[in-house]
């Protein structure tokens, strides 16, 4: 018999707008799914008598929105009313806000089903989900090894089963790294895309909402949905006639694509590809090419981003509203990046502001004519447990740009990005590449990565997937 998690997140809602399942069964079988699975520290906190209390008030509603009866839960970065919010921090363990942020209340609205929190770093800053206030979030694949961040409690939690997807937020790779450790779709929408988590939030213009899901129909639906938030009418279509899940199901024509091994990290730090991730780029750009699209070499030599974006991160840093006790207790690497933030000049802020829009025009320009550009999704593959510990501040910053140096030029050019496990290593982990559009071409990416998804074939779940 096949499980509710076995199937895909697509056919969940359409079962669910026909009353073929109700949102109490649906959500009942996640919770339970999650109680077994706690030690992948995928939960910050989990809410189950409230989910199904909810559960119950979706299914009395006259409303059906277009997430009707849908299992979601929300990052520990947005605060929900009477639900500890920790934000992965000592500093804020005891914390339970009176007031839900936006996203929260747009998605209730939309008819998700919320069970709780997924594990983050400390106010999501960091590559790698190993906070001090919970368990570390572990690899399904491999639970020695970590799950990548800082969105890395959600992926733990669609790579297992434990959500049929997650909504996510990336800053400077904080969907895609973890996606792309863990072995499922993440996609970063472009600056602006969203009416929530638009990037435009703050003056940097770095983090924006997204989906974590297992398939590219999946990723497209939850994206249709997140379009379609508050304040826009169309949060009250129906599941399943969205524009993005349309172009997931849909072959692209021939296209341009491009591909390219650069990162802009590459003037500053070592940057070495691993072979795995190598090869599969490599086979992804085959697989595209038998397909019809021409694929040619982006010439690309960024120069200058590293320091612009440590500026940018210290100064994202500096924001968060922490008091000389506060920071006594955060973990070491947030402590200093708060103080290197606070202790920025404006001239510096606005220098690297600048140098940021320069970076922006000058990498859209470079891929502009490519429909699209190939890229490895991460440099290194999943690292254990605490591979970060033991090193001081700028070492671990160093460290996380090893392992992910093709992730937050993303973020600072706006472009949409998708990762999409593609091949498997020798002990039989997938191995991820990364597509990026242009400015608004989420539509095109996702194309593309279900052609991609299609030339692969099925790719395993994780061992004790269907215990």
């Amino acid at each position: 018999m096949t499980e509710l998690h076995e199937i895909p997140a697509t056919d969940t809602a359409a079962a669910l707008r026909r009353g073929d399942l109700s949102p109490r069964e649906v959500a009942a079988h996640y919770l339970a799914r999650i109680e077994g699975r706690r030690f992948l520290g995928a939960f910050a906190e989990v809410t189950a008598d409230g989910a199904l209390e909810r559960a119950d008030a979706v299914a009395s509603s006259t409303s059906r929105g277009s997430l009707y009866g849908l299992p979601l839960a929300d990052k520990d970065l947005v605060a929900r009313a009477g639900v500890p919010t920790r934000y992965g921090s000592l500093a804020r363990v005891d914390h339970v806000p009176t007031a839900s942020d936006p996203l929260a209340r747009a998605l209730d609205a939309a008819g998700a089903v919320n069970l709780g929190k997924t594990a983050t770093s400390e106010f999501g800053l960091t590559g790698y989900t190993e906070p001090r206030t919970a368990p570390p979030a572990r690899d399904p694949w491999n639970p020695e090894n970590g799950a990548g961040g800082s969105s890395g409690g959600a992926a733990v939690a669609v790579a297992a089963g434990l959500l049929p997807f997650a909504v996510a937020s990336d800053g400077g790779g904080s969907i895609r790294i973890p996606a792309a450790t863990v072995g499922v779709v993440g996609v970063k929408p472009s600056r602006g895309r969203l009416p929530l988590g638009s990037g435009f939030d703050s003056p940097d213009g770095l983090a924006v909402t997204g989906p974590l899901a297992r398939t590219v129909a999946d990723a497209a639906l939850l994206l249709d949905a997140l379009v379609g938030l508050a304040p826009f009418a169309y949060a009250t279509r129906a599941s399943g006639d969205g524009p993005f899940l349309t172009a997931a199901t849909r072959a692209p024509g021939p296209l341009r694509l491009g591909v390219t091994t650069v990162s802009p990290w590459d003037d500053a730090e070592d940057i070495r590809l691993h072979p795995d991730a190598r090869a599969a780029l490599e086979a992804a750009v085959g697989a595209l090419a038998g397909e019809g699209h021409v694929v040619d070499d982006v010439h690309w030599r960024p120069r200058g981003y590293a320091e612009l974006f440590g500026v940018l991160w210290r100064a994202s840093a500096a924001r968060i509203p922490l008091s000389d006790a506060d920071l006594e207790v955060v973990e070491p690497l947030t402590a200093w990046l708060v103080r290197e933030g606070r202790g920025l000049a404006a001239s510096d802020l606005l220098g690297a502001l600048a140098a940021a829009r320069v970076f922006e025009r000058e990498t859209i320009t470079a891929f502009s004519r490519f429909d699209a550009v190939l890229t490895p999704a991460l440099a290194l593959p999943p690292q254990r447990v605490g591979w970060y510990d033991g090193h001081g501040p700028e070492r671990t910053f160093a460290m996380q740009v090893e392992y992910a140096p093709y992730s937050s030029f993303v973020n600072v050019a706006g472009l949409p990005a998708l990762v999409l496990p593609f091949t498997r290593d020798a002990s039989g982990h997938p191995v991820s590449v990364q597509v990026v559009g242009r400015p608004g071409g989420e539509a095109t990416i996702l194309s593309l990565a279900a052609q991609l998804e299609a030339a692969r074939g099925p790719m395993p779940h994780p061992p004790g997937w269907g215990i």
